[in-house]
């Protein structure tokens, strides 16, 4: 069950519904699924596959005393007011929820069905203790006789029955009931007052309606007292749907999103991109053929005696390449780290828009992510070797143990804060030890290897030469004017890349928050381009005016002014919070926790890529121009 006002997954059976005879089976699952929180296990309820069933009783239940001012609310109270949802699953097809009222019927593929809902009137809980099992079938075409379900629709009901329980056991009794074929009717009451479906006297059954719930002298079930469970099922065949479409309706939400939103989206970055792609071109482009022809024509013997030969960039060409002067092993680390994070992300958002990372297999997206992850060490290891050599570097054990267990650390061990605040909450999203194991075993048995592997290669190559050498006593930097301080360069530096990609966000924060779908990964690989393409350039603006202002600390000025974007992600996770209606504490640490770990990753993937096109910006700069 989940929720969106304590995103806190829970156990189904944790609240008093039926259980199956024998208790209910866990089902096999993958890493993903446990680190997703997802836990599939055995239902009570009985499906024969086409045969109709109408008013199947499951079982009676106890949900505890009922409400009242002063006397805390019943576990089932507690988690309609909180807004859970049931996800039921049927052939790997996960449950699309029905709701009708007097002039609409909805059909909605996201969230589940509500446990139950509060009246407007009483403001009492009542919890849904009826269900419709709408199930489709589609006859195989190699074999009639066979058919396979394509969709699995639950429409909820909340009824009040009247009912004594069977003189046999209560959880226990089935007996035989004409009118359904070989299947058994599972009887545990006798209704006292039934709707038209329940009436097992009547001649003409039909299924349960939204007429035959509402009519005149009915109630709906508080959530509260012993309480009769019961369902019906109703198979159709649908012959236009195929089992290989089946899940598209899903990962489309029904369309609930056009495409046009994405491809708005899109032309949005595109804008930018191309706005900023011009100021480049009109700035830079033509700035820098200026400069050029100054700096390699000859200088004449007036300018020579009035020293007029050398200003702007070129001045600072013996400092331009000094390595940072706070902590190049930091800087290394975290441009290793953020190589490591890009290629994951590129591969992760290839494979999912070839189609190999369908929802249809759960807990498919995860496993790549953490694997891919984990696979890239050796690019983490051989950046940050390359570029600490290139600092001149002396501890390069030290440098490679902090690529290795810098930033997993940091994740594992707010995963491990999560883990025990999820499990202070008794929510399904704690992850048992074992899983927990096998994550130590990828971080320990197969990341730092490739770590130090990739480490190793990195220090047998030659450090990156610079077409400019550089001198041995740093030049003093003028003053510089408020615009190129850290500060608006943080600014600027980030506004334009979220603007690129923040409807995207939105839609993937619905899809983590909100169990939401998102597959539309086609459109996601463009944004996330565009994303890149924007720092690269956002940052080399910036960086020729810093040159330019005879500043020649760059290195983590180009860092900080790209990897500013996670920064305005962090920022706008704030604004999201306000949909989500949480008022619990655990939710503030889960989602904020998550968010700033998220965000994290996306600054030092940003700041890599900022770090990269500045470096290249640099060389072919100054290795384009003659030093005296």
């Amino acid at each position: 069950m989940t929720s969106q006002k304590t995103l806190l997954p829970v156990d189904y059976y944790r609240l008093p519904f039926c259980q199956p005879p024998g208790g209910p089976k866990m089902d096999h699952e993958n890493l993903g699924e446990f680190l997703a929180g997802d836990r599939i296990e055995s239902s009570p309820y009985r499906l024969n596959f086409k045969v109709d069933m109408y008013c199947e009783q499951v079982c009676i239940t106890n949900l505890g005393r009922g409400e009242q001012q002063g006397v805390s609310p019943n576990k089932m109270v507690r988690a309609i007011r909180k807004n859970y949802h049931n996800n039921w699953i049927v052939d790997n097809i996960p449950a699309a929820s029905k709701v009708e009222d007097d002039n609409t019927v909805t059909t909605r593929y996201w969230q589940g069905f509500p446990v139950g809902f509060i009246a407007s009137d009483t403001k009492k809980a009542y919890v849904h203790n009826h269900v419709n099992i709408e199930v489709e079938y589609h006859a195989v075409e190699t074999d009639p006789t066979k058919a396979r379900i394509v969709r699995f629709t639950v429409e909820p009901f909340s009824i009040k029955h009247d009912f004594e329980a069977s003189t046999d056991d209560d959880d226990d009794a089935a007996i035989d009931e004409e009118g359904n074929g070989s299947s058994k009717a599972f009887k545990v009451a006798d209704i006292q007052n039934p709707i038209e479906s329940c009436n097992t006297k009547s001649a003409n059954r039909a299924h349960t309606k939204y007429e035959m719930i509402y009519a005149h002298g009915r109630a709906p079930q508080e959530a509260s007292g012993r309480v009769l469970f019961t369902y019906d099922v109703i198979w159709t065949e649908n012959a236009n749907l195929h089992w290989a479409s089946r899940w598209d309706v899903y990962l489309s939400m029904d369309n609930a999103i056009p495409a046009k939103v994405h491809w708005l989206s899109i032309a949005n970055s595109l804008v930018i991109v191309i706005v900023l792609s011009a100021m480049i071109a009109a700035i830079l482009v033509r700035n820098l053929r200026r400069d050029f022809s100054r700096y390699n024509r000859l200088a004449t013997d007036e300018e020579k005696q009035e020293d007029l030969e050398e200003f702007g960039w070129k001045l600072v060409h013996a400092d331009v390449f000094r390595p940072p002067s706070f902590s190049p092993l930091l800087l290394a680390v975290a441009c290793g780290t953020g190589a490591q994070l890009l290629c994951m992300t590129i591969l992760t958002i290839l494979f999912s828009a070839m189609g190999f990372l369908s929802p249809a297999n759960r807990g498919a997206l995860i496993m790549a992510q953490l694997l891919l992850y984990v696979l890239m060490g050796t690019v983490a290891g051989y950046v940050t070797a390359r570029m600490y050599k290139t600092f001149k570097g002396k501890s390069w054990q030290k440098a490679t143990a902090a690529v290795a267990f810098g930033f997993p650390g940091v994740c594992f061990g707010l995963f491990l804060i999560m883990n025990i605040v999820a499990l202070s909450q008794g929510s399904s999203d704690a992850v048992p030890v074992t899983t927990m194991i096998v994550l130590l075993v990828l971080w320990f048995g197969i990341s730092t290897p490739l770590v130090f592997f990739g480490a190793y290669f990195g220090y047998k190559q030659d450090a990156i030469e610079f077409p400019v050498n550089t001198s041995s006593i740093p030049r003093q930097i003028p003053d510089q004017p408020w615009f190129m301080g850290i500060p608006f360069t943080l600014l600027v530096g980030g506004i334009l890349p979220f603007g690129a990609c923040f409807v995207e966000l939105y839609f993937i924060l619905a899809s983590v928050w909100m169990d939401q779908y998102y597959y539309v990964f086609a459109f996601l690989l463009l944004v996330f381009l565009i994303l890149v393409v924007t720092c690269a350039e956002i940052t080399v603006l910036f960086c020729y005016f810093q040159l330019c202002g005879e500043n020649y600390h760059w290195w983590w000025r180009s860092f900080s002014t790209a990897g500013s974007t996670g920064l305005y992600v962090f920022l706008y996770s704030f604004v999201y919070f306000k949909q989500l209606e949480a008022n619990q504490l655990a939710t503030y640490v889960l989602y904020f926790g998550y968010m700033g770990l998220a965000s994290l990753g996306l600054f030092l993937m940003t700041g890599f890529v900022g770090v990269v096109t500045c470096l290249w910006f640099n060389k072919t700069i100054y290795g384009s121009i003659k030093i005296d």
